[in-house]
């Protein structure tokens, strides 16, 4: 199996099936790389893990620990790796063990790659636990090129144009049927994040209840406000092609990271500042997410979900930066491909989950709009009359009986 880097430019290391693999580091990136690998059994097999650290407890039975670099030749002979992933704690004072690899794998003929760009080649998202400000500044690689951003700007304005007026009737149909639908206008207009932090005007076609307040800007948590044509919708991604409109603008372009509300920018930057684990650096990786415009659809939408946390959030800006990294016009073609396959094919599974929570909404409001009224009690039966004899009866009756006292 072979694996692309789309925009890398490198030459692509072959995946063979059953190959052996040694991981240099125990550090939150070589974990993260052993996890990925163990769950595509394909890739090969972890054979070992060369802590290179200074030992402070046992070891475990999938780790080999050595003191010195030294030792790195004799761990090769034994274990017989055809790949070697280098996963440092730290990469400064490195040169006996780059010397030690040069000798003992390279002369051998064992490829040789970094933790990055493996976790990248598995996974399609960048590792930004292992981010560092001096990598970031001389890779150059989150900096796309003038003809890149010119070539991505003509080719979502001309498909813009062209699918605008393609659409045209279905858009028509759209905005009528939102307004049969519900009350309110036909598009929904919010401020979003552009190129550079600027603000602008997104449009979208309505997909919630008019007037209804928002309890958060994840989607999750407004799911009961969504409309019957917004369910439908949003499962089809119908609702954002008014953003044609903002490409046509200049304040999107067809392929990028998806621009997010302004309210949640303050947050998600400072959480994004926070993110290296390996040497606690406070990178700006928000900031480098809004370097190039945003898109309508992007590498995380295709392959993520909507976002309903700040973890989810996190996950998506790795896709985010790993397109910023590897933009090309092949992976926007990709991109676009998989973004009409999702269109095509209903959302059936997202679908049933806005009309189970309508439904569970439905079932709650009926419940408080049901009082309970006490039946009205009983009205008491009424004093029964005494029966008035007409004075003829009296009279026969005291001819009868005897005078009683009775009138």
């Amino acid at each position: 199996m072979l694996r692309l880097k789309p925009g890398s430019g490198k030459r692509p290391i072959s995946w063979a099936r059953h190959q052996r693999i040694l991981v240099i580091g125990k550090t939150p990136l070589g974990e993260q790389v052993i996890r990925e690998l163990k769950s595509r059994p394909s890739c090969g097999v972890v054979v070992g893990v060369l802590d290179d650290r200074v030992p402070t407890s046992a070891d475990s039975e999938e780790s080999v620990r050595v003191r010195e670099m030294a030792r790195l030749d004799a761990i090769i002979d034994k274990l017989s790796p055809h790949h070697i992933v280098v996963a440092l704690t730290e990469r400064r004072n490195r040169t006996p063990l780059m010397q030690a690899l040069l000798m003992s794998a390279f002369a051998r003929g064992i490829t040789i790659e970094s933790g990055a760009d493996c976790y990248e080649r598995l996974t399609g998202k960048l590792a930004l636990e292992s981010w560092t400000p001096m990598s970031i500044v001389f890779s150059g690689q989150l900096r796309p090129s003038r003809a890149q951003k010119i070539i991505a700007r003509v080719l979502s304005l001309s498909v813009a144009i062209v699918t605008l007026v393609l659409l045209m009737p279905l858009l028509l149909i759209i905005a009528l049927a939102i307004k049969l639908d519900s009350r309110g206008p036909v598009l929904f207009v919010q401020e979003r994040v552009g190129a550079h932090g600027r603000p602008f005007r997104l449009f979208k076609f309505r997909s919630m209840h008019e007037g209804t307040t928002r309890r958060s800007e994840w989607e999750q948590d407004n799911r009961d406000h969504v409309t019957r044509v917004g369910r439908w919708l949003r499962a089809c991604r119908l609702d954002e092609l008014p953003q044609l409109l903002n490409i046509i603008r200049g304040e999107m372009n067809l392929v990028g990271p998806r621009p997010h509300p302004t309210t949640n920018l303050e947050l998600f930057t400072l959480v994004a500042r926070n993110l290296n684990e390996l040497t606690g650096a406070a990178i700006s990786c928000y900031a480098l997410r809004t370097s190039v415009l945003p898109g309508i659809t992007g590498w995380a939408q295709v392959r993520y979900r909507y976002a309903n946390n700040l973890e989810e959030e996190i996950e998506k800006l790795r896709y985010d930066l790993y397109y910023i990294k590897h933009m090309s016009s092949w992976l926007d073609v990709l991109i676009l491909f998989e973004t009409v396959k999702v269109m095509c094919r209903y959302n059936q599974a997202q679908a049933e989950a806005y009309s189970q929570v309508h439904a569970e909404a439905y079932n709650q409001v009926r419940a408080e709009a049901v009082v309970t009224v006490p039946a009205p009690p009983r009205p008491a039966a009424p004093a029964r009359k005494a029966k008035t004899r007409s004075a003829r009866r009296v009279r026969i009756a005291a001819d009868n009986v005897g005078h009683t006292g009775e009138a």
